[in-house]
């Protein structure tokens, strides 16, 4: 996490450490990522995994494996503990501030000809905020749970792989019913993995498999190209476009 090189003027050779990029990202930035580091190493996430023997010998899809460490799953205990709803918010927060940034500068044709947009399982809105300050004239709104909408500062984003084939065709069928048609700019943007879309360097792997076993609390699905042409074309959309310009994640495009 720390650099170390020599002293440029110290003729005894002092070494001077400083700040890695992976590092810079953990203090004093204003994209800090500690908060998602907090929620993914602290005890509630770590203490899941004691249960992995027990839980590989039920049946899918119940329980869940946080479940059977907690008694609840994910979404139900951020609406009964305070304290682990804050962490999680803030966690979500960081990482949205963090994958927007890169969004909007690397990205940012996608929302050429969007005049209003909804994040759907919003959070508290630091999505929206990130694309409002960089698309001022895009009119932003927020979907959520009524507890975590209530503590928020004023697309789909990291959602669908949270749910099964079933569910996630209901919610881009209701997404569909909501937007114009693909001629009136009218689409769905979502910001999840595409399983082998991204690079295959060895960090990006790694990357995935972290993200395959926190998705694994809620029994979760991580898709290829093909699961999701599957269920945006049993959705009804008419087209798509994947966009793999965010390490592990990639921007789908989805046209009515």
């Amino acid at each position: 996490m720390f650099s170390a090189s020599k002293h440029p003027i110290d003729a005894g050779g002092k070494l001077v450490y400083g700040l890695t990029p992976a590092s810079r990202l953990l203090v004093g930035s204003t994209l800090n990522l500690s908060p998602l580091l907090n929620l993914m190493l602290g005890t509630i996430y770590v203490s899941s995994f004691f249960d992995l023997g027990r839980w590989f010998q039920h049946e899918m899809p119940d329980p869940t494996l946080f479940k059977m460490t907690h008694g609840r799953e994910i979404w139900d205990l951020t609406d009964h503990d305070a304290s682990f709803s804050k962490l999680f918010d803030n966690a979500l927060a960081a990482d949205s501030s963090f994958i927007m940034d890169i969004m909007v500068n690397k990205c940012s044709d996608i929302f050429q000809g969007i005049s209003s947009l909804v994040d759907v399982d919003g959070g508290i809105g630091s999505a929206a905020q990130a694309i409002i300050k960089a698309f001022p004239h895009v009119q932003c709104s927020v979907l959520d749970l009524s507890h975590v909408v209530a503590s928020a500062p004023i697309g789909t984003k990291w959602v669908l792989h949270d749910w099964d084939d079933a569910d996630c065709i209901k919610i881009l069928r209701n997404c569909k019913k909501a937007i114009p048609s693909k001629e009136q700019g009218g689409k769905v943007i979502i910001l999840d993995i595409v399983v082998g879309a991204g690079s295959s360097e060895q960090k990006n792997v790694e990357t995935q498999v972290l993200f395959d076993l926190m998705i694994m609390f809620i029994n979760g699905i991580q898709r290829d190209e093909q699961q999701w042409r599957k269920i945006i074309f049993e959705a009804e959309f008419s087209d798509y476009k994947v966009i793999p310009v965010l390490g592990v994640r990639s921007v789908i495009e989805v046209y009515p």
